[in-house]
């Protein structure tokens, strides 16, 4: 433990060094703001990792990964604390609580007749949590719209069918896909007989497809399937079928 705890002061050191005054210029200059696309660019890195552990078994690239995603926490961390914020420690024991706090019925002893983790508990916990949170505009603005839109859908639509209205169930849902497409098909096979006339098609098209969309991400949440995750991996099958890695 002594070791790890000196390797991660080792990192924050080399990161401190960095931002000093005789340091590396691009990263004095980082900000909360410039470094977003660099967070969002290492989490999707990580994530090729994981597929090229779980086809090769070689760990390396996986390792590298979560380094520099942690390079980015520290990163963070560290413009946060010259800013007079917090710094890593008080983010690492920010976390440490919360998991402490949501698993009562393993570091609190109490009990739960949920096979699940008890996942009522843990609702229940998180919604505590946020009340009296200034920037929680409302319970749909909570989910923020930086997600990409195949992972941000199916938690908005949870959240309205928990809180506002019935969504349409799994059979209802079908049967509303099934319904689009006939209508794009029908669209499809009308004459478009001029520019005026072929301009209205595309806005219901696109009407069409957001409705098609918004249907499957629907589905998404009733089997609790990860979208983005599942196109993600659909594209790199196609990608993979027309330019096959050598052997």
């Amino acid at each position: 433990m002594e070791q790890d705890k000196n390797t991660c002061d080792e990192l924050v050191e080399v990161v401190q060094t960095l931002r000093s005054e005789h340091g590396c210029p691009w990263d004095r200059a980082q900000t909360f703001q410039s470094l977003r696309p660099c967070m969002l660019e290492e989490a999707y890195e990580y994530l090729a990792a994981v597929r090229i552990y779980e086809q090769t078994g070689n760990a390396e690239n996986l390792r590298e990964e979560l380094g520099d995603l942690l390079l980015q926490v520290v990163m963070n961390s560290e413009i946060a604390k010259e800013l007079g914020l917090f710094d890593l420690s008080d983010v690492a024991a920010q976390i440490s609580e919360k998991m402490i706090r949501r698993h009562p019925h393993i570091f609190a002893g109490q009990s739960t007749d949920h096979d699940d983790g008890s996942q009522r508990s843990w609702d229940e916990i998180k919604k505590q949590e946020k009340e009296g949170k200034s920037w929680i505009e409302s319970p749909l603005r909570e989910i923020p719209k930086e997600h990409p839109a195949l992972l941000r859908a199916p938690k908005i639509l949870k959240k309205v069918d928990k809180l506002y209205e019935a969504c349409p169930d799994e059979m209802q849902t079908l049967e509303n896909l099934e319904s689009t497409i006939q209508k794009l098909r029908a669209m499809s096979a009308l004459q478009e007989n001029s520019v005026k006339e072929a301009e209205q098609p595309e806005e219901q098209r696109s009407k069409l497809m957001g409705e098609l969309l918004m249907d499957i991400c629907n589905l998404g949440r009733i089997w609790k399937m990860p979208l983005e995750q599942i196109l993600q991996d659909r594209i790199e099958e196609m990608i993979e079928r027309n330019e096959p890695l050598p052997e």
